[in-house]
């Protein structure tokens, strides 16, 4: 049971990881040449004629320039026909891949294989893939060995997760700026700790530069001259490819220094033990940001000279840290200043910001522009302006309410998903936990007999009824009752009396199906049965949602609220797993067999076991599906649900080649 917990850096966790869902997959099918063929193909395409991209959302769109060449080179009449949307997949993943998706930035390339850097701490994110093969696309364009896509098993988002407790609580040293968030969706107030003690450290006013060049140049001269003074510096950077070029910079200006980012991460806790030391100078991307404790005079304590060097750093005035750019969030560049002004040590922090760092290009609008403008300056002077800082300032709000909007969209897709998950875990928990299902079929198999009367027996009238339809149905999924054994005596009774004796005949039957193969083996085969079909149908069922909300955006040109139309389509189609799961259970568990199975070496399961040993995923990965399915016996309905879980009438899956 979740009863509490306690949560380190809790702005990390429950804030900027929460715009991703936390999702467990499997391998589905191998991956298409068509990733090759585009990845290829977009490189051709002009970024000013052939597509746009937006500022804020960095959405990417083809323009009909773009169109028409794409639809040229892959020989489709039209690209956006419904018979081509797979199409149409392949290359928006690869627009995104060579456009939004950079080297360095986003990603590096590892022993020829893609790894993902995360936004906030700087960290690579091994075993973490892009979904929606998004990441097949990139490996594409990098020329490495194209991975299978994944198929989704189960979802949630850390909202929802950690909802799931009972007590939640956390720290971290930036929360502030984001207690509105904490409180709207997990119900936390936020309460500042004061410090030990006084803060030492000095935060100056940013530096403004109009060009990127012109304030590399100045950020380049700053570090050399306070290096010359011996205080020791950490600068961070917002990217890998960042901290190389600053790196490359420094060292032709002489400047000697430790790089510490995604690519040489093996070397953090050695650089971060020195970056404290005199002469120290330290180029970082986030990951010497969250969490980490820099010492003036170094880490190593108990060495000889080390109260010496570490007076001599607070002589100097502590650590000295340089942003070269605004983060998107607020709590990042306060991480980054926090380093240095530990525990009452002296410190200082400087930010030096250009009107094309990417914050300034998507949010900072006209206004600061047009007052840079004015100034005359050239680009390697700087300005401090109260409205240039109160816009950049302005400018971090507006992506960090982007971002809550994103987060908050996420959650109101996944709380319908939520409702449905509650409900499948709980019945498979129930399968799980070893208690009796008898019940639960026996009611099961009463509103399977009841969906059959009401369907071949429509109304009052015996004229619209079909009595062979109903005694066949009945067949299908168990013996027939005595008193319905032929079609003409459907009609001697009432549809109401029909329906009590079906209703009666349900535990009748089920009692002599467990006499038959004696009642521990029926309570196996019920929660093998049940644990199958919830499987197979809930992936089924979460790969349809997400394509469901993959185009219920477009409903909103229709005047209709995308989340309504979410959420009442969502409903339909768990109502309609619901059945699935029933129809192929009861269908399934009058004709499945237990047989014995002679163990394997080193096998240290029991011989008594299922027949069929696929796994959830092997009805909707195997492409020939020509066997038949293992483990039952009896006849099959051409029309019923096919017995192997792939959800398809038998008529259509094993029926084919029977």
């Amino acid at each position: 049971e979740l009863h509490y917990a306690i949560v380190d850096e809790v702005d990390n966790i429950l804030i900027d990881e929460a715009r991703t869902p936390l999702i467990i997959s499997g391998p589905a099918e191998e991956p298409v040449q068509l990733y090759q063929s585009y990845a290829k193909l977009v490189t051709r395409l002009d970024d000013e004629a052939d597509f746009t991209i937006d500022d804020r959302t960095r959405a990417i769109s083809l323009t009909v320039e773009g169109i028409t060449k794409m639809e040229k080179w892959t020989n489709i009449d039209n690209l956006y026909d419904p018979e081509n949307y797979h199409q149409v997949h392949y290359l928006e993943n690869a627009l995104t891949a060579e456009i939004s998706k950079i080297r360095d930035k986003d990603y590096v390339v590892q022993n020829g294989e893609v790894v993902i850097v995360d936004d906030f701490t700087g960290r690579l994110q091994p075993g973490r893939r892009w979904s929606d093969g998004l990441h097949q696309a990139v490996e594409a364009k990098e020329g490495v060995k194209i991975q299978r896509e994944s198929i989704t098993y189960a979802t949630i988002t850390l909202q929802n997760y950690f909802r799931l407790y009972e007590k939640l609580a956390g720290m971290t040293g930036t929360a502030l700026t984001e207690s509105d968030e904490f409180y709207k969706i997990y119900g936390l107030e936020v309460v500042a700790v004061p410090t030990n003690l006084p803060l030492g450290r000095q935060d100056d006013p940013d530096l403004v530069f109009q060009t990127e060049d012109g304030k590399w140049n100045v950020v380049i001269e700053d570090i050399a001259s306070i290096h010359e003074t011996h205080q020791p510096l950490l600068i961070g950077t917002t990217s890998v490819e960042d901290s190389e070029y600053l790196s490359e910079r420094l060292r032709k200006r002489g400047v000697p220094h430790q790089v510490l980012n995604a690519k040489n991460h093996e070397h953090e806790a050695s650089v971060v033990a020195q970056a404290g030391r005199l002469d120290a100078v330290t180029v970082s991307t986030n990951m010497a940001g969250r969490g980490t404790d820099i010492v003036l005079g170094g880490s190593d304590t108990t060495r000889d000279g080390w109260k010496d060097e570490h007076d001599q750093v607070i002589g100097l005035g502590g650590l000295y840290v340089i942003g070269t750019e605004h983060h998107d969030a607020r709590r990042i560049d306060n991480q980054l200043r926090g380093r240095a002004g530990r525990q009452g040590d002296p410190g200082k922090s400087q930010f030096y910001v250009s009107l094309e760092d990417e914050l300034m290009q998507r949010f900072g609008g006209e206004r600061i522009k047009t007052v840079m403008s004015w100034t005359g300056l050239d680009e390697e002077t700087p300005v401090e302006n109260k409205i240039i800082t109160k816009s950049i300032g302005s400018a971090q709000v507006k992506v960090e309410g982007y971002h809550f909007d994103m987060r908050k969209h996420l959650l109101e897709y996944d709380d319908v998903l939520n409702k449905q998950r509650e409900i499948i875990y709980e019945d498979r928990f129930e399968a799980l936990s070893g208690e009796s299902l008898k019940l639960k079929f026996i009611d099961m198999l009463r509103r399977e007999f009841s969906a059959a009367a009401n369907h071949h027996l429509p109304g009052k009238h015996v004229d619209d009824w079909n009595g062979d339809g109903l005694i066949n149905e009945i067949r299908q999924i168990c013996p027939l009752p005595p008193e319905l054994t032929e079609s003409d005596q459907v009609f001697d009774w009432s549809r109401d009396q029909i329906l009590e004796i079906l209703k009666d005949f349900a535990e009748t039957i089920y009692d002599t199906r467990e006499e038959e193969i004696g009642t521990d083996q029926m309570r196996t085969v019920e929660r093998l049965l049940l644990l199958r079909a919830i499987d197979n149908h809930w992936v089924q069922h979460l790969t349809a949602m997400e394509n469901l909300r993959t185009g219920v955006g477009l409903q909103a040109y229709g005047q209709r609220d995308p989340l309504v139309v979410y959420r009442s389509e969502g409903h339909k189609m768990f109502g309609d797993l619901q059945i699935a799961i029933e129809n192929e259970v009861i269908r399934t568990v009058f004709h499945a067999q237990l047989t014995d199975q002679n163990p394997q070496s080193g096998n240290r399961r029991s011989p008594t076991a299922p027949v069929s040993k696929e796994s959830p995923m092997k009805a909707i990965n195997d492409p020939s599906r020509g066997s038949s399915p293992v483990g039952f016996s009896g006849k099959v309905g051409r029309n019923s649900t096919c017995p192997c879980g792939s959800g398809k009438k038998y008529k259509r899956c094993h029926g084919a080649s029977a």
